[in-house]
């Protein structure tokens, strides 16, 4: 007993004498957190730099304040913005005929072209003191979602001038002068933009760009001035070949020192009139077959002044800061409004197509193997939708949350693949024959495009999202890398020493607190909320915690090896992604006023979630290099074991009985989908069958039995089924009536288009 007490006295003395500590524990732990520091390029450097953190913080930090969650507002519409989705979107989607957009003209028809620059779709981010509509991202993340549902070459035509490009890098950084002159053109539609990064040679690697500016002298307006000879080649530039005007991320130098003692400058962003000497756009790529305007742009030996770098030559070689910053947002805002529009549009149509579509006598949505993958439709659905409203509150805050955008980038684009493939397996040949009637189409040959652009999706997984997330949502890591890099290392030690103390005290009570949870099923942590969901957030806050233990050792143990260990690294991503994911689903369901009608798709969603947590968890140990380590953190985790599963069978025919039901909670689940009161609209054709059959379920249930007892043939549609049942006092004049208008409505929504021989030619695709 007196040795313990000494030895605890010993500890106790160690960490609490602050010259013994630093002596013996901080200065060798200082030494060796130098060591494994890893190592970050300039570019990472900025990258990690650029953003802001915002509930992911709470989730990486093990301590979820679920209270202050709740109190975050959901993002409203201001009159302004209302007025105009009820007015310029409608038209506008009532415009857009997305087959001849995509099979006869490989264009927006120019009335839409038109229309989208007279309305100013292309200034949505544009302050209004420049005569833009200064649109939220919210309303921003609305507009291009449900234009989406309607055509993606017009979506993403619209989307692009409102993320990554001119407009918002002018906005954030631009002089003045450059503000005054470039922002109404860009306003009003005289200018159209495109942003010109990717290139040959560099894709997620921007940093490697070889596309060059050189600082020197030159003519310009007849003028001998300092400015940048230029030499670029960029492919994937969407509006390229449309552009009026262009911006352009390239390396700057400046190897006769005239502008400061640096040769290597780094990364900078220009804007360049496309009718400048010298640039070349407009040899256009097909992406996938979408009609949206994508292409190349090249210059070889092309000289601008100096003043159209974009904020001056104030901003020489901050470019890759600016595009961070400003990727951060469009990237939470555009793609995941894509996939949304995805997950809309396949809830409601297969819903629909699943009722409308019989087989042996019934729905095919009533067999248990569609009613699995509409299970999938309808649970990610609403986590797509639950992902994009959390993001765009956070960016309506006026935060820029590089993780959480990386993050809802990734998984929504995967998710919209996920469902864009279940909604193809349930309609068959009605998905595959392309024509007026198929509404899927398109958007599955569009969905690789979202999963590739703005960072392919393998590295933004792998290399993002843990990869800043570690550093940047850590409450210790990032100060100590800091200290660590101090040039006054007596100050950055006496930084580090204060900091580790927190440290070790934090990793303590990380894994006393898992191993606590883990015990008791987490059972005794808090809830914000009683009820159903009460059990879920309690889950929520054990896997915080045991994220928030097992990454701290991760990097104690690999340090810098662990950004080169991506499978590894990327499952503890997938764990913070879950978490979000879980958060915004529990978020959303309080923000609806918890409707009953949502609790199978809240159940779906959190099941899953957990589900995929535990499996990153199982991958993670099961591949840790440190034997001993993985052992004891899988035992402070799951010390009774993992006893996460898939979701219910039972809970995915309750969302498909759903999907299949009309009413208040299938129109709030899909209500960015635009369809029209008119069997020949491209969506209009399936909900007016839909809903037909729906109101006259009777009907067809009095006309299955009179098949069953032989009084009716069962091979019979149309109107040949409508006078045999009436014949056979099945159905009322009235009833006959209805019954063959519902016949007509579903026959042609089963049906596909067809062709005659050179309508399509050869010349119309390629």
């Amino acid at each position: 007993m007196e040795i313990l007490i000494i030895l605890i006295v010993a500890v106790v003395l160690l960490f609490a004498i602050k010259d013994i500590r630093r002596s013996l524990i901080s200065r060798p732990a200082f030494g060796f957190f130098k060591r494994v520091l890893p190592p970050l390029s300039p570019t990472e450097r900025e990258a990690m730099q650029a953003g802001d953190t915002w509930w992911d913080a709470d989730l990486f930090s093990g301590r979820p304040d679920w209270e202050k969650f709740h109190q975050t507002q959901a993002p409203t519409f201001t009159d302004a913005e209302q007025a105009f989705i009820d007015n310029q979107l409608e038209t506008l989607l009532a415009m857009l005929d997305d087959f001849k957009i995509m099979q006869q003209d490989r264009d927006l028809p120019k009335d839409v072209w038109d229309y989208i620059r007279k309305e100013k779709f292309f200034a949505m981010i544009i302050g209004k003191e420049f005569g833009g509509l200064e649109f939220s991202p919210a309303a921003n993340s609305y507009i291009v979602s449900r234009i989406a549902t309607r055509s993606i070459s017009a979506a993403v035509t619209v989307m692009v001038p409102n993320s990554l490009g001119p407009g918002e890098l002018l906005t954030h950084y631009g002089t003045d002068e450059q503000k005054n002159y470039w922002l109404p053109r860009l306003a009003d539609g005289t200018d159209i933009p495109c942003f010109a990064l990717t290139g040959p040679e560099a894709g997620s690697d921007a940093g490697a760009i070889p596309d060059t500016g050189i600082v020197c002298k030159g003519e310009f307006e007849g003028k001998e001035v300092l400015g940048i000879r230029l030499n670029w080649s960029k492919r994937y530039i969407t509006l390229a070949p449309v552009a009026t005007v262009l911006g352009l991320a390239f390396k700057l130098y400046d190897p006769e020192k005239l502008l400061g003692e640096q040769e290597d400058i780094g990364i900078t962003c220009a804007l360049i009139p496309t009718s400048h000497k010298g640039v070349e756009t407009g040899e256009r790529h097909l992406p996938l077959n979408q009609a949206f305007m994508n292409g190349t742009t090249y210059g070889k030996d092309v000289f601008i002044p100096l003043d159209w770098i974009i904020g001056g030559q104030e901003f020489a070689g901050k470019g890759w800061r600016m595009l961070m910053e400003c990727l951060s947002a469009g990237r939470g805002i555009s793609l995941p409004a894509l996939a949304a529009a995805t997950g809309h549009l396949t809830q409601r149509m297969t819903g629909a197509y699943a009722y409308v579509r019989q087989q042996f006598g019934m729905p095919i949505g009533m067999f248990e193997g569609v009613q699995a993958a509409m299970g999938k439709i309808g649970g990610t659905n609403y986590i797509l939708e639950s992902m994009r409203r959390l993001t765009v509150t956070a960016l309506c805050e006026g935060k820029s949350p590089s993780v959480i955008t990386a993050m809802t980038k990734y998984h929504m684009t995967e998710m919209g693949r996920e469902v864009m493939d279940a909604a193809m397996d349930i309609h068959a040949g009605k998905g595959i024959q392309l024509g007026s009637r198929n509404y899927l189409g398109h958007g599955f040959m569009a969905t690789p495009v979202s999963i590739t652009v703005e960072g392919a999706n393998i590295l933004t997984r792998n290399l993002m999202i843990f990869g800043q997330g570690a550093t940047r949502c850590h409450p210790y890591v990032l100060k100590e890398m800091e200290a660590a890099s101090n040039p006054d290392e007596e100050q950055g030690l006496h930084d580090f020493d204060e900091l580790l103390l927190k440290h070790i005290g934090f990793a303590a009570s990380n894994f006393f607190g898992s191993l606590w949870m883990g015990l008791s099923g987490a059972r005794f942590n808090e809830s914000p909320v009683s009820g159903p969901t009460a059990r879920y957030y309690q889950q929520l806050t054990r896997m915080s915690r045991a994220l928030a233990m097992t990454a701290d050792m991760a990097m104690l143990v690999m340090g810098g090896d662990l950004k080169r260990k991506e499978m590894l690294s990327a499952r503890l991503g997938d764990v913070l992604s879950h978490l979000y994911m879980a958060s915004a689903v529990l978020k959303r369901y309080e923000d609806d006023g918890r409707q009953s009608g949502d609790l199978v798709f809240v159940d779906y969603a959190l099941q899953h979630h957990l589900y995929a947590i535990g499996e990153a968890f199982k991958g993670f140990f099961a591949n840790f290099p440190n034997r001993f380590i993985a052992w004891t953190l899988r035992l402070a985790i799951f010390p009774l074991g993992n006893h996460y599963h898939q979701p219910d069978d039972s809970i995915l025919q309750g969302i498909s009985t759903s999907m299949m039901q009309p009413g208040v909670t299938r129109d709030r689940h899909t209500f960015l989908t635009y369809w029209k009161d008119d069997e020949k609209d491209p969506t209009g054709h399936m909900e007016l069958a839909f809903l037909a059959m729906r109101e006259h379920s009777d009907v067809y249930k009095r006309i299955r039995k009179a098949v069953k007892r032989g009084d009716i043939d069962g091979n019979l549609n149309g109107d040949a089924l409508v006078e045999q049942a009436r014949a056979a006092e099945v159905i009322s004049a009235e009833e006959a009536s209805a019954l063959s208008r519902t016949e007509r409505l579903r026959l042609y929504a089963i049906g596909v288009d067809q062709f005659a021989a050179g309508v399509i030619e050869d010349k119309n695709f390629y």
